[in-house]
């Protein structure tokens, strides 16, 4: 058969491709156009628009007030009225004066975190994913979603445990579950606990971590050996302080005991903390690894000691699987008239639609109430990740300090790279601080 004509390959092509000469493949785009299999920069199939399946929702983040940090590198809390309680007191009338005494001075040091985001794309793919069946501008993508990836990472940070029971280790390595691996971080550095305080060692970094199957295991530096049983407690982290290191108590059991009498208890000088003191305050609801579920009067308990200690509580924060759970015990409450629907401001988030009544829930006694899929999980004695902590927070005292707020910086030096690649990073610059450790509660060990 001769070769068609130029009308006769447009009337051809234009027939679809049902009695097409040139065949059902002829006009369909191939694989070998892929610049890179592993990315996908060509679609075949569908459109430039690339949807996210992912959550990026970062709502502790968001509800947190953000200041700038200002010229300091920490400050002092009154913690006391007086240091040996004679300053003030009952005289006779003709008693002598109490003695002259000072307040009791704490300082608190608080120093900039760094958290950068990288992306990047070759000279090549910038050029291709441009074309018919391209993504677009791969750049413009890429940075969209660093960008998302970068205040994740944030808020992540920002409410990652602080310690958890290992089901297994080694020399330099330990095992936690999955889903909790991502709460440790490149960077951070991890104590082992064996139930003994002779047996507490300080660790360096993390290393590497790696997840296979329902278990992750933690690579950190040589000099800390990890065994079945022992908790990993992350004292120094690497970037933003968690509200989980901010809401502690000193002794708090982590994950039970595992055999003989040996208790797994959170050593809070380890994280530079004086334990038992001021600020080792914060009303922590533990049941030592044991599952419960949670309850009104647990919340309660948070509540009444936030305001014996002068605080307000200003916010509920909490998992998903909570939120149900404290709707269901306040389902009891609801009344069927006129149910209002409302909502409730919390920094730049809003809670669920809910009604006065408690039947989906915006607030609990006034209090917003805030569910965050980040929020930490505690772990039981068998190693089974439990429900979501339930942290109930003055947010008077709270505060995100920004030292730098978040830079882009782009880069085409292809000679510094050494090779045609355009590369982008965001970075940004501050730290989680707390002014007053008794204003702030949580409720840990809840069953899922």
């Amino acid at each position: 058969m001769a070769n068609p004509s130029l009308s006769e390959y447009l009337a051809q092509s234009q027939r679809g491709l049902y009695n097409s000469v040139f065949g059902p493949e002829y006009l369909q785009k191939q694989t070998y156009f892929t610049v890179d299999s592993a990315t996908g920069i060509f679609n075949t199939t569908y459109g430039r628009k690339v949807w996210q399946a992912l959550n990026n929702q970062t709502r502790f983040f968001n509800a947190i007030p953000r200041t700038v940090w200002g010229s300091t590198a920490g400050w002092r809390i009154r913690s006391a009225r007086y240091r040996d309680n004679t300053r003030s007191k009952p005289i006779t009338e003709t008693g002598s004066l109490p003695t002259v005494d000072v307040s009791k001075i704490e300082t608190v040091s608080s120093l900039p975190r760094i958290v950068s985001t990288t992306f990047g794309a070759s000279v090549k793919s910038v050029f291709t994913a441009q074309l018919e069946g391209g993504i677009g501008d791969v750049l413009a993508m890429e940075n969209e979603n660093a960008q998302l990836d970068h205040v994740k990472e944030i808020n992540e940070e920002l409410t990652a445990g602080s310690s958890y029971l290992v089901s297994g280790g080694g020399a330099t390595t330990f095992q936690v579950p999955t889903a909790v691996s991502h709460h440790y971080k490149i960077g951070d550095a991890v104590s082992t606990n064996d139930g003994s305080a002779e047996g507490r060692t300080s660790g360096t970094a993390v290393e590497s971590i790696s997840t296979s199957g329902g278990t992750a295991t933690v690579t950190v530096a040589t000099g800390t050996a990890f065994a079945d049983g022992d908790t990993a407690d992350i004292y120094s982290r690497a970037g933003f302080t968690s509200i989980e290191d901010i809401v502690q108590e000193d002794g708090v059991v982590t994950g039970g005991a595992t055999g003989g009498a040996k208790v797994r208890a959170y050593d809070l000088t380890f994280s530079g903390r004086v334990a038992g003191t001021w600020n080792a305050a914060a009303h922590v609801s533990a049941n030592s690894g044991t599952s419960r579920d949670l309850s009104l009067n647990l919340v309660d308990n948070c509540i009444q000691n936030i305001r014996t200690n002068g605080g307000e509580p200003k916010l509920i924060l909490l998992g998903h699987d909570q939120y149900f759970k404290l709707e269901r015990l306040l389902n009891s409450q609801q009344r069927y008239m006129g149910q209002e629907e409302y909502q409730v401001g919390v920094g730049s988030e809003r809670t669920f639609p809910g009604t006065r009544t408690g039947l989906v829930l915006a607030t609990y006694q006034g209090i917003p109430i805030l569910p965050d899929a980040d929020i930490a999980k505690s772990v039981a004695t068998d190693d089974t990740v439990l429900g979501s902590n339930v942290l109930v927070l003055d947010t008077d005292y709270l505060e995100i300090a920004v030292a730098q707020p978040t830079q882009y910086v782009e880069n085409r030096d292809y000679f510094a790279a050494n090779a045609l690649v355009v590369r982008g990073l965001l970075y940004t610059m501050g730290e989680l601080r707390c002014k007053n450790f008794f204003t702030q509660a949580k409720i840990t060990d809840l069953s899922a």
